[in-house]
């Protein structure tokens, strides 16, 4: 993607995250924290919970945080598919490519769904097939074979029937092979 797409898919993928936010906010995966520590920084009265499987990923954005001074963001290596959290425990949940890798995404949508309070917003984006030739075709023959990736992958239209079966609200728009999602829980 240029950097017009780039923009374009990160503005989609964090709307569901107000510039004064506030609340108790939950990103899984956090992964190096490139994508989020900028916006977290400018949220200094949010409550930030930063989860990823992998603590090398983690250690590197738990790095960024502290050279940026952020303070009010936690991290906690875990799964996605068993959170440690109460139910409703957060008023957003943010996933930034990170569905796509996930082994167990039933547990994953279910887990994310369950610690998000009713009337909180689940945002983010992940790869979809069937968006792009190119894309799907470097998922398959490198990603998928270098483990980064695991099927089975949604599409536009399959991402758009789940999000709407589990959420009252669910907005999905594609950049190119990325779906970019916002939903709000039931209240």
């Amino acid at each position: 993607m240029d950097g017009e797409k780039n923009v374009r898919y990160l503005e989609k993928a964090l709307s569901g995250v107000p510039e004064d936010f506030s609340g108790k906010l939950l990103e899984v995966p956090v992964g190096t924290g490139v994508l989020t520590m900028p916006v977290y920084r400018d949220l200094p009265d949010a409550d930030i919970t930063c989860l990823d499987y992998s603590e090398d990923m983690m250690r590197k954005a738990k790095e960024r945080a502290g050279r940026m001074g952020i303070r009010n963001v936690s991290f906690l290596q875990g799964d996605v598919g068993a959170l440690p959290f109460a139910d409703e425990s957060f008023d957003v949940v943010l996933s930034l490519n990170g569905f796509h890798a996930f082994p167990d995404k039933e547990a994953a949508y279910q887990e994310t769904w369950r610690v998000l309070k009713k009337g909180g917003t689940f945002c983010g984006c992940f790869y979809i097939r069937g968006q792009c030739a190119r894309t799907d075709w470097i998922i398959r023959n490198m990603y998928q074979k270098l483990g980064y990736f695991t099927p089975p992958y949604e599409t536009a239209g399959s991402l758009k029937k789940r999000l709407g079966e589990l959420y009252a609200e669910a907005e999905v728009t594609a950049v190119e092979g990325i779906g970019c999602f916002r939903c709000r829980k039931a209240g």
